[in-house]
């Protein structure tokens, strides 16, 4: 694979990827795949690919609220200076019942990454109800700012 450069790769693994939906909310009764799902369906491909995955968070604040800013970098292990990046972001909860504050960012971290992910290896969420479950909860979605 070293002959390929690393958008090659990328478009490989992309279409290689099958990360399906392992988990089931109890709550709401439906299938969803956690970050740790995505990657472990992630690291065969990587190695075979000859990539390697860097993911990062950053605490920033947007409009007064604390979001956690993940970022994934896909990077060739031939080549030093060939990145791709995507980056995903989740707002921390400012209360979460039965969590303590390191919990609400940890949670948040993980959807921030999850969603990185998505975006870096066109992992489709479109069908996902996690992303549109309410809970039984009739309520507006909130509006996003650009970027988010």
């Amino acid at each position: 694979m070293s002959n390929k450069n690393l958008h090659q790769k990328l478009q490989g693994i992309q279409s290689s990827l099958k990360a399906p939906k392992g988990q089931t909310n109890k709550f709401g009764g439906y299938k969803y795949r956690s970050c740790e799902d995505i990657l472990t369906a992630l690291k065969p491909l990587l190695a075979e690919w000859e990539c390697s995955l860097v993911i990062h968070d950053e605490i920033v604040e947007v409009g007064g609220r604390v979001y956690v800013k993940a970022t994934c970098e896909l990077l060739d292990s031939n080549d030093s200076n060939a990145v791709v990046s995507s980056t995903g972001f989740a707002r921390e909860a400012e209360v979460k019942k039965g969590m303590d504050d390191a919990q609400i960012t940890g949670s948040a971290s993980s959807y921030a990454r999850k969603y990185a992910l998505n975006g870096l290896f066109a992992i489709d969420d479109v069908k996902d109800a996690d992303a549109t479950n309410d809970h039984g909860k009739k309520q507006a979605k909130p509006t996003t700012q650009a970027g988010f």
